[in-house]
């Protein structure tokens, strides 16, 4: 079996979580579009959190935004992002199948 070629990334993923389908959707239509990204996957997911004194838990959808361009993509999310204070993680892709970073480096700006 052949070996996935592996290699340091400049690559990130971009974690925001949204309150619907919808929104979900719309932003990453926006940022694949913008070319911010090359892919965004989307999962239904349940989140509990303290929100207002409260514990809150209620059913959200959760992004993945894979980008080169962490800040620009960041600046963009929080920009049209519906929640008060929006939850934007970036975490570095440190070890990448090289082949991926390609496709990643090729289609996002």
């Amino acid at each position: 079996m052949k070996k996935p070629k592996i290699s340091p990334s400049r690559g990130s993923i971009i974690i925001s979580t949204f309150q619907s389908k919808e929104s979900a959707n719309k932003v990453a239509k926006q940022m694949v579009a913008k070319k911010l990204c090359a892919c965004v996957n989307i999962a239904k997911i349940n989140s509990i959190y303290f929100w207002n004194n409260k514990m809150q838990n209620h059913t959200e959808y959760l992004c993945l935004f894979k980008t080169i361009s962490s800040s620009k993509l960041m600046h963009e999310i929080k920009k049209i992002h519906p929640y008060e204070v929006p939850e934007i993680v970036e975490v570095k892709m440190n070890t990448i199948n090289k082949d991926y970073l390609g496709w990643l480096v090729s289609t996002a700006t």
